[in-house]
């Protein structure tokens, strides 16, 4: 290698108009920016148990009840603190007794931690695969809760969504980590119960809130045990939070701004038709970015199974005579930013966010712009 990565100029016509590409917080659209500004005078500010701030939660319940599709008697639970207190959340209020995890990356391990913790919950089951795959979940005896990762954020592994064979809705519940995956891939709520996610990946606006969509199924389970002798938190109590959410409130007060931004981003996928719509702009960015691998000697998508491969969150592995840390420094230094490998797996790859904002125009000029790269550092 003889460039220094950080000197080398990528010519202006072959750069993304916005060089954005982290895989968590996503790329943020002007619009939603433009929103908080014109929310200034009448939502920022206020009391979240006012009209101004509950209508605007009823408007953000409301929409995604519309983009999922979801049947009747589903309701939109949500609070403040992220997916990750969601785990939590979840260890009080949705397992009875046991769970079962697919386990495939950093993510999906971590609320299968949370329940091992737990001292009130039995140990539980742990169907792990290798790093770029995905297990299947079974049915097994005295399992209450199977937990799913739609989308593995670390790796770039996707699954589709479907209750364990054996198992029928009512008789346990299917909890899916939606994070990265919610409002950029499809998904049936007949095979699901929980589906739970943080608004900073697909729907570009601040993290600290989490969100989930409840099945008639979890919505009892809620209830049942919120009317148990367990201890809970009260800021941990799912029996709460789904209180305060029909009235359209959280138990504390949440960041409007965050708010804000997510219904704005919700209008704008509504608008263009739905989860179809925003789905499909990520699965255009994903057919770009993994067909321009495929065509390179020194480059392979991560996840061998094109059917496990993500949509939202793109892994390609570079040869060993290719240094990823300098592709990524000379992209940064050229204004292409957060295409690093997620740090823990440590491996030599790019790893590139192809969320709803992301155009899909934009990861067709990185992989332009990655070859310009390539090629400088080869000379």
């Amino acid at each position: 290698m003889n460039a220094r990565p950080e000197q080398i100029t990528i010519p202006k016509e072959l750069l993304p108009a916005d060089g954005r590409f982290c895989c968590g917080p996503s790329k943020v659209r002007h619009e939603q920016i433009d929103a908080i500004v014109v929310a200034r005078d009448t939502l920022l500010g206020t009391s979240h148990r006012k009209p101004p701030v509950k209508n605007l939660v009823g408007a953000v319940r409301s929409k995604l009840d519309n983009l999922f599709q979801l049947p009747d008697g589903w309701e939109i639970v949500l609070g403040n603190g992220g997916s990750t207190v969601f785990w939590d959340i979840a260890t009080f209020g949705l397992v009875r007794g046991r769970s079962q995890h697919a386990v495939f990356g950093e993510f999906s391990s971590k609320f299968a931690h949370a329940c091992a913790a737990a001292p009130h919950l039995g140990d539980p089951s742990v169907m792990e695969s290798d790093v770029g795959t995905h297990p299947t979940l079974v049915a097994e005896e005295g399992i209450d809760v199977y937990a799913l990762t739609h989308n593995e954020t670390s790796t770039g592994v996707a699954m589709d969504l479907r209750r364990p064979t054996g198992t029928s809705a009512g008789s346990s519940l299917v909890v899916v980590d939606a994070t990265s995956a919610a409002g950029g891939l499809t998904w049936s709520p007949s095979e699901v119960d929980v589906y739970y996610f943080a608004p900073q990946k697909c729907f570009a606006s601040d993290g600290g809130l989490w969100l989930a969509a409840c099945s008639p199924a979890a919505v009892d389970r809620i209830n049942e045990i919120g009317s148990s002798p367990r201890w809970r938190p009260a800021s941990l109590d799912l029996k709460v939070a789904l209180d305060n959410s029909t009235k359209n409130q959280t138990y504390n007060t949440p960041a409007v701004a965050t708010l804000v931004m997510l219904n704005e981003q919700l209008d704008w996928m509504l608008d263009s038709g739905g989860l179809a719509w925003s789905s499909g702009r990520s699965a255009e960015s994903a057919a770009t970015l993994y067909g321009w691998a495929d065509s390179r000697e020194w480059a392979t998508p991560f996840v061998s199974n094109p059917a496990e491969r993500s949509n939202v969150v793109g892994t390609i592995d570079l040869n060993d005579a290719i240094d990823a840390n300098a592709v990524c420094a000379a992209l940064r230094a050229n204004g292409v930013l957060d295409t690093d490998a997620y740090r823990k797996l440590g491996r030599n790859q790019l790893r590139v966010g192809m969320f709803p904002a992301v155009e899909p125009s934009d990861v067709e000029a990185l992989t332009r712009s990655v070859d310009h790269v390539v090629s400088a550092l080869a000379d």
